[in-house]
């Protein structure tokens, strides 16, 4: 059973500065680069055509991009326009009010949201229900859930929970030494996935396993030095948990320098294209994939069918999430690399 109260914030996919893509529609312009996408037909709305808004937390991410993507393919196929948005980087509250107000005056039905902060986003996405425009969260709940009228997204506790429960295996019984490389204070994704790695490997929070924990906003560089600290308290550091590639594979760079990484099962979450080659390369042992393109895709049909069929959108949608891995562990669910590969993104 999934526990959707316990999906919180995702913060994790920090990356390089993103532009700040545009809204241009009946002249209402955000800043950045604009992009729409139509296709042909009646909306079958009373009231025209049919505009549906999609608001990421940043534009280069691939998990991101691979968002946009579903969205537009989406927004073509059920003849409806797409406005784009994106914050100048992971934690730009200010952008994503600005996208919502330009989307809620070019007439969106609909906005799809990944939230930068899920609770300062709030009052603005209130002004826009007030509106009777559907927003809908993908990928990262709002705090609380329920502020929003929809969720698509993975359970990130239970992702966190996989590569904890194929840590716990692929240890073989030695003592676990542990270095977190977590996100950031207070994200509430970071945390679900960090909980869930602990459930999944059987210790609690204050566990004396864990020896070490940074926060690496999801960067590779910042995970690289992060490690480098872990490693600099205790060099005996001999399983990494990480919120998500990127990071990881900066951890991995630090355990390799050091001449320590054959020694060292490391697991992590998000499954795209780059992680899985890690994973290929047994850099990751195995990492938690999730499906960005399907909870964009599924968030436009939600509200194109909100509208035109009135269909109501409500409650937690879960989009999936498979361990990828080249070493299964006896009682892990996984999917291999293959797999991984067929699925992945960016």
């Amino acid at each position: 059973m999934v526990h959707v109260e316990r999906l919180g914030r995702r913060g994790s996919r920090t990356v390089a500065v993103a532009v700040v893509s545009a809204l241009a529609v009946a002249g209402v312009a955000a800043c950045g680069s604009s992009n729409k996408s139509s296709g042909g037909g009646s909306s079958g709305s009373s009231k025209g055509s049919i505009t549906v808004g999609l608001i990421t937390k940043t534009d280069t991410n691939p998990f991101f991009v691979k968002m946009k993507d579903g969205a537009q393919k989406a927004a073509s196929k059920a003849g409806v326009k797409l406005l784009t948005a994106a914050g100048k980087y992971d934690g730009d509250n200010a952008s994503q009010v600005t996208a919502i107000n330009n989307m809620i005056s070019a007439g969106a039905k609909g906005i799809l949201l990944v939230p930068s902060d899920t609770k300062a986003i709030i009052p603005t996405v209130e002004k826009a229900r007030k509106q009777g425009i559907k927003v809908i969260t993908l990928d990262t709940p709002l705090e609380p859930q329920s502020a929003a009228d929809a969720l698509f997204a993975t359970n990130n506790f239970t992702a966190g929970k996989l590569i904890g429960q194929y840590a716990k295996v692929a240890m073989q019984g030695k003592k676990p030494v542990i270095a977190m490389m977590d996100l950031n204070p207070g994200i509430t994704v970071g945390d679900l996935r960090h909980n869930g790695f602990l459930s999944g490997f059987g210790i609690p929070k204050n566990s004396p396993d864990i020896v070490c924990t940074q926060f690496t906003q999801g960067d590779q560089a910042k995970g690289q030095a992060a490690m480098e600290n872990c490693l600099q308290k205790n060099p005996n550091i001999n399983l990494v948990y990480s919120i998500n590639e990127p990071s990881g594979l900066g951890a991995y760079n630090a355990l390799q320098k050091a001449g320590k990484a054959k020694g060292v099962v490391l697991v992590s979450v998000d499954g795209g294209c780059t992680g899985v080659q890690g994973v290929k390369d047994g850099k990751i042992a195995a990492t938690s994939q999730q499906y960005p393109l399907k909870m964009a895709s599924e968030g436009v049909q939600a509200i194109v069918d909100s509208v035109r069929a009135s269909k109501a959108v409500s409650g937690y949608h879960d989009t999936g999430v498979n361990l990828i891995t080249a070493k299964p562990m006896s009682g892990v669910p996984s999917k291999d690399v293959q797999f991984g590969t067929q699925n992945c993104w960016g």
